[in-house]
């Protein structure tokens, strides 16, 4: 999991660059769930995605029941739950695990080939941004279908592909914080990155991290 999670954020969390230059529509518009198979070095995970964008929110279920992520689109903040240990890592802005990805003002997306993936229609396009290189496939109404980075440490080592897609209402209340758990954040400074600080497995918290009451 710990391969892939830049991937996901990567692709999820390109608002306001893309949008401001006219360039595709990178969340959903409208409520859905997706499932991934992430693939990658030997192995491959199922991550189940779900968005309600009337309140610009985004949920990650993670595999084998680590978790779940929860992210706000628009403010770019976000926490993670995990509920073996009733805890909850508040992730502000400046320690979501995206550094370097987040497209900026001048990032340039490229028109490519059409695609079908999980029954679904989308459009490959090339994202290019301080040296970052990626390449998404996305529906009309902004569902990210497949994701792969084409360059830096993350070049090659795996993709993200919706396997299954179901557009409906989704339920509030799965995108709401969780009440009765204990709250921690990362010290400053201290973001998670692929192979460094990420969650992984019942190891959560990330190694350094002090648990409250622990």
């Amino acid at each position: 999991m710990r391969h892939f999670l830049p991937l996901i954020l990567a692709a999820l969390l390109t608002a306001g660059a893309a949008t401001a230059q006219t360039r595709p529509t990178v969340t959903p518009t409208r409520d859905v769930a997706v499932t991934y198979r992430a693939s990658g070095q030997g192995a491959a995970s199922e991550i189940r995605m779900s968005w309600l964008p009337a309140r610009n929110l985004m949920r990650m279920d993670m595999p084998g029941g680590q978790g779940w992520m929860l992210v706000d689109t628009n403010a770019g903040t976000g926490f993670m739950v995990m509920e073996a240990q009733r805890l909850i890592m508040d992730l502000p802005r400046n320690q979501m695990p995206t550094p370097g990805i987040t497209p900026s003002q001048n990032a340039r997306f490229t028109r490519e080939a059409t695609a079908r993936i999980a029954n679904t229609d989308c459009i490959n396009w090339r994202v290019q941004d301080q040296g970052e290189d990626a390449r998404i496939c996305l529906t009309a109404d902004g569902v990210m279908l497949r994701a792969e980075s084409l360059s830096g440490q993350a070049a090659g080592r795996g993709m993200l592909e919706a396997t299954a897609v179901a557009y409906g209402a989704q339920d509030p209340a799965r995108f709401q914080r969780p009440a009765g758990f204990q709250t921690f954040q990362l010290p400053a400074g201290i973001a998670p990155g692929p192979g460094q600080n990420l969650p992984r497995g019942t190891a959560l918290p990330p190694p350094g991290v002090t648990i409250p009451g622990r």
